[in-house]
């Protein structure tokens, strides 16, 4: 059973549909990232579910109760914890009282105050630094105050707004897996909101990629990748070669069809499950940079080799990252840093039709 459910959620600003009749489950203890760009969506629907924002239609159930349609119910009687973009911590205050400030308003007595504080900034890394204001703290540890402020009062759900886009590169990735041990540990239902991929990648247990106000796919980081939905989906999250063509075959009992393309009268590729097409079809033969071969010769058995001229070269320590045309159509590949490839020379490029999925 889930223990956030929303049904046929909607939302609009200046009759502009903000959210457009999106479902989604959230199971109890599970990490669910909101994945998009800007103006998508994600961060309407996670103020929605907070009660920052009222819903004109759908409803929002979180442990059983109705949020929305039985009554609009304020966000402080939601049991929900709540982590912003930009920190908001009070700067003229401590970070123990800044911690402790939503139990003070709910007359929790001191002592159990205290506790609760102290608990709390161990969970969080901050202990000892109760007596210092947040500007004397970096960003990552005002970050730390503002979950842990979060945390104090042992929410049912814990919402979290790009909490980690104000941070540099580095510190975001160590944070990152802190938040994910964290909500682990604590076994606490939360809603993660980002638009960067690779956070989404790293640290949910489902990813919900979002676009225009609707869910375009709900799955695994692995499904997501491996499997995405739509050109969209595939294009969003991480890097996707798009190759235009047509069906010229289909073999359904195998899940495969042949496209015909610039460089090739019978591209093989695996049918979609997402995507329903038919002979005849225009589609796009897709696969990942890292799923292309790049060979000086052509291999001895292998089919699927097409011959091309490297564009453009890039060195990226760690790997080598190709352009490569193809009659026309430009194709990425990645290869190890050791392969000795130079722009404008002719090489043999391997399509895995493993790999090659069809999109429309």
């Amino acid at each position: 059973m889930a223990f956030i459910d929303i049904k046929n959620l909607f939302k609009s600003f200046d009759k502009v549909e903000a959210i457009s009749h999106i479902n989604l489950e959230v199971t109890e203890g599970e990490l669910i990232t909101l994945l998009g760009p800007s103006g998508c969506g994600k961060t309407t629907t996670l103020r929605c579910i907070a009660g920052l924002e009222r819903p004109e239609g759908g409803d929002i159930i979180i442990d059983g109760k109705s949020m929305v349609a039985e009554g609009f119910v304020h966000p402080s009687k939601r049991g929900i914890g709540m982590v912003f973009q930009n920190y908001a911590v009070w700067p003229h205050m401590r970070v123990y009282t800044n911690i402790a400030y939503g139990l003070k308003l709910q007359k929790t007595p001191k002592r159990e105050i205290r506790k609760a504080v102290e608990d709390v900034l161990e969970l969080v890394g901050l202990g000892g630094l109760e007596n210092r204001y947040p500007g004397q703290l970096s960003g990552g540890q005002q970050q730390r105050v503002a979950l842990a402020r979060a945390l104090v009062r042992n929410p049912k759900v814990l919402l979290l707004d790009e909490p980690l886009s104000n941070l540099d590169a580095k510190l975001r990735e160590e944070l990152r897996f802190e938040i994910k041990s964290l909500v682990r540990r604590m076994g606490i239902t939360s809603v993660y909101v980002t638009h960067d991929q690779a956070e989404a990648m790293v640290i949910s247990d489902r990813v919900a990629v979002m676009y225009a106000g609707k869910i375009e796919q709900i799955g695994t980081p692995t499904e997501i990748y491996q499997k995405p939905a739509s050109k969209f989906v595939a294009d969003f999250i991480g890097t996707m070669n798009f190759i235009p063509g047509r069906i010229v075959d289909i073999m359904r009992e195998k899940s495969q069809a042949y496209v015909r393309t610039s460089f090739s009268d019978k591209l093989l590729c695996q049918l979609n499950t997402e995507v329903s097409v038919l002979k005849g079809d225009d589609v796009f033969a897709s696969l990942r940079p890292e799923d292309v071969e790049v060979f000086a010769d052509r291999p001895e058995g292998k089919d699927h080799c097409y011959k091309g001229t490297i564009l453009n070269r890039a060195y990226l320590g760690n790997l080598l990252f190709f352009f490569i045309d193809l009659n026309g159509d430009k194709i990425r590949a990645q290869a190890s840093h050791l392969q000795p490839f130079e722009e404008g020379q002719e090489v043999y490029v391997y399509l895995n039709p493993e790999k090659c999925i069809l999109l429309l």
